[in-house]
């Protein structure tokens, strides 16, 4: 059966992920592609316990602890949710992956290379990966919502320049200051191009 393929959206909160996810997932899937779109953190206990954490009135974990609390709600998803749909042959569509661990623990002190190796020990790599870059200020404007624990600016600063430091020839850097069906056009268009790509590796 063949191997499905692991698309991951990054950026600092704000920079649109979960808007591209979703428009990515209901085109491929107009298309008549199967696609699973998933998020972190997930959906289970420990994904809920993350976000109850990141809601709360202060962050008072030690950077090793949040680190540890990320590293078990992603072991779970990649059990539960990527690895069987890769097996499948589906795309799967993930609004943030372990590249969010490596900036915003590694933000916090931790050494981003040790947390992209911890995590790469167990996690598939994405085939594709897009980094949406934007502005704090601009990201931070864009939140309809109070804010939460990570995203005090000074903080979201230190996680883009991170995420401005990883390195791979599958992570695109995209400009997400175009308006979301602009950006949704040209996220399309390179993720068809990818799969084309993808589809002619498998068959060579």
């Amino acid at each position: 059966m063949r191997r499905g393929f692991l698309l991951a959206l990054e950026g600092v909160d704000g920079s649109g992920k979960s808007t591209q996810a979703r428009l990515l997932a209901v085109s491929l899937l107009q298309q008549g592609r199967e696609v699973v779109l998933t998020q972190e953190p997930g959906s289970g206990p420990l994904g809920q316990k993350l976000r109850r954490y990141l809601q709360g009135a202060d962050r008072h974990l030690a950077p090793e602890e949040e680190l540890d609390l990320f590293l078990a709600d992603r072991r779970e998803h990649v059990e539960q949710v990527i690895r069987p749909a890769l097996a499948a042959g589906q795309i799967v569509i993930t609004d943030r992956y372990y590249y969010s661990s490596v900036a915003y623990q590694g933000a916090l002190g931790l050494d981003p290379t040790w947390i992209l190796e911890e995590n790469e020990a167990f996690a598939p790599r994405p085939d594709l990966v897009f980094l949406l870059v934007l502005p704090v200020a601009q990201a931070l404007a864009r939140l309809q919502r109070p804010r939460q624990l990570s995203e005090f600016p000074l903080y979201l600063e230190e996680v883009a320049a991170i995420y401005h430091n990883l390195q791979g020839s599958h992570i695109q850097r995209v400009d997400a200051s175009a308006s979301p069906q602009a950006l949704h056009a040209k996220l399309l268009a390179r993720t068809l191009e990818a799969l084309g790509e993808f589809g002619e590796e498998r068959q060579g």
